[in-house]
């Protein structure tokens, strides 16, 4: 046996061993129902069925949406004291500059519903479920630029190739439909900036875990989902017989391999036959109520809009999917800022309510968890020139805000504080480790426990890191 065989032969082995009473098997098991944490995975929390997180690519600006700071207007134009930014790294779009003018705000903010939740102007639809809502002030993360900070929200690790949060829960809790994959994504670009940062598909991948579980991304046209259709001549029952022969000679390489991969290809190519019934059926909006579209927004019909995938989360949650993730693109305002953050709060504005809405008169929030935020904030001080009327923000690491909604957290609150300038945090950091434990949590999953082996090594999503968030658990 020459030298290339006898590796070969090691491998197969090595795969064999490693797989029969493992992941190979239980891949193979996936084919036939549904997967659940086993009690290792199992944490005390499980009041979350599903999330939908509605990711803002971009970085919103937590100064026009969430953290009020209304002394700041004494300091405008004036340079930001070195007290308050402490020598703190600057990116290579403002490092340059000689001064740092300090921004306020133009809008004004109110306390809305029963809570007192407090919200900028520019929210015209939110304020209307401003009890259901659990607003972080107090988020902060490691990266400083767009890639890496993403890959951080979505990974749990600033370099790429980590499974992303919604592979993890598929791995750990399998899907609750079988007709459909247990993570889907959606993608929409913002009118603030339509030449925003671009997504990657890295970003939903499954990185070391079996493939199976990486996101599925639904199209904005034609197809929701490539070769949904049948070509020309090919029925059903023929397309069933091909997977069946097919389906054969996999399990027969799956048996002398024990790869997983395989598994993986056998089930996603069952998984797509049954999709090519239920998809066509999801992205069909005829059924929706006129009231149903019109509390979703005058852009619900338009596919690729955020309000049109928004209204398909709802469906998706409907037919059981885990993890929906929307991806908005358009908030990097580093000039024209109060321009440009209009028009994604007219993007996004009246649509995320209506999710809201909707999922509360159906029910479906008692067990639907949303989380509205972006990657990192932004900084106190303009990019550039400042002017009364028009200026930029940088990108800022050390504090913003997000919210999340529905089950498992507390409705109506605020937790988190941060000085004067949003620069530094004064109370109840929140980090990104911390808010995947706590998610994970939500959904009865230990993060401390929910591993994989790689490498040498027992991988998790929050690496050695992760505190629940206890301020905002119900």
């Amino acid at each position: 046996m020459n030298e290339l065989y006898k590796a070969q032969d090691a491998l197969n082995r090595r795969t064999l061993l490693k797989s029969a009473t493992g992941l190979g098997l239980a891949a193979l098991g996936l084919l036939e129902g549904e997967a659940q944490a086993t009690p290792a995975l199992r944490g005390k929390g499980g009041k979350v069925k599903r999330v939908i997180y509605l990711f803002q690519s971009g970085a919103p600006s937590q100064f026009e949406l969430f953290d009020s700071k209304p002394t700041l207007e004494k300091y405008r134009g004036q340079n930001l004291p070195e007290s308050v930014r402490k020598g703190q790294r600057l990116t290579t779009m403002t490092s340059g500059q000689t001064n740092f003018p300090t921004a306020p705000s133009p809008y004004a903010f109110k306390k809305h519903g029963q809570s007192g939740v407090e919200l900028s102007d520019l929210w015209k639809h939110l304020p209307e479920v401003a009890d259901e809502l659990c607003v972080i002030r107090s988020m902060h993360t490691e990266a400083i630029n767009h890639d890496p900070a993403i890959t951080f929200f979505q990974t749990g690790s600033q370099l790429a190739g980590r499974p992303s949060i919604g592979s993890w829960l598929s791995y750990g809790l399998g899907t609750l439909n079988k007709d459909m994959p247990a993570y889907v994504v959606l993608t929409s670009k913002g009118s603030g900036r339509p030449d925003d940062q671009p997504l990657y598909d890295r970003l939903w991948g499954a990185g070391f875990l079996p493939t199976q579980h990486q996101g599925v991304k639904l199209r904005n046209s034609g197809d929701p989902v490539l070769y949904l259709s049948d070509p020309a001549g090919v029925d059903r029952g023929m397309r069933r017989e091909m997977l069946d022969e097919l389906g054969a000679l996999n399990k027969i390489k799956l048996g002398q391999t024990g790869d997983p991969e395989v598994a993986t290809r056998i089930s996603q190519y069952e998984l797509a036959f049954r999709m090519q019934a239920s998809v066509p059926e999801l992205a069909d909006l005829t059924k929706e109520s006129a009231a149903t579209l019109e509390m979703y927004g005058p852009d619900v019909s338009r596919p690729g809009s955020y309000a049109h995938n928004c209204l398909l989360a709802r469906r998706l949650c409907e037919k059981g999917v885990r993890f929906i993730q929307l991806f908005h693109m358009g908030w990097d305002h580093h000039g024209g800022l109060p321009s440009a953050i209009k028009g994604q709060l007219k993007d996004t504005d009246q649509a995320t309510a209506a999710l809201i809405k909707d999922l509360k008169q159906r029910g479906m929030l008692e067990d639907t968890l949303i989380v509205w935020g972006g990657e990192f904030g932004r900084t106190v001080y303009s990019q550039g020139a400042l002017s009364m009327d028009n200026y930029g923000r940088d990108h800022h690491p050390r504090c913003f805000s997000l919210f999340l909604a529905g089950a498992g957290v507390k409705h109506g609150v605020t937790i988190g504080e941060t000085d004067e300038f949003s620069y530094n945090i004064v109370k109840d950091p929140v980090s990104v480790h911390d808010l995947h434990a706590t998610i994970l949590h939500l959904l009865g999953v230990d993060h401390k426990r929910l591993t994989y082996p790689y490498q040498g090594r027992d991988f998790r999503l929050t690496d050695v890191y992760g505190e629940l968030v206890k301020p905002i658990l119900a």
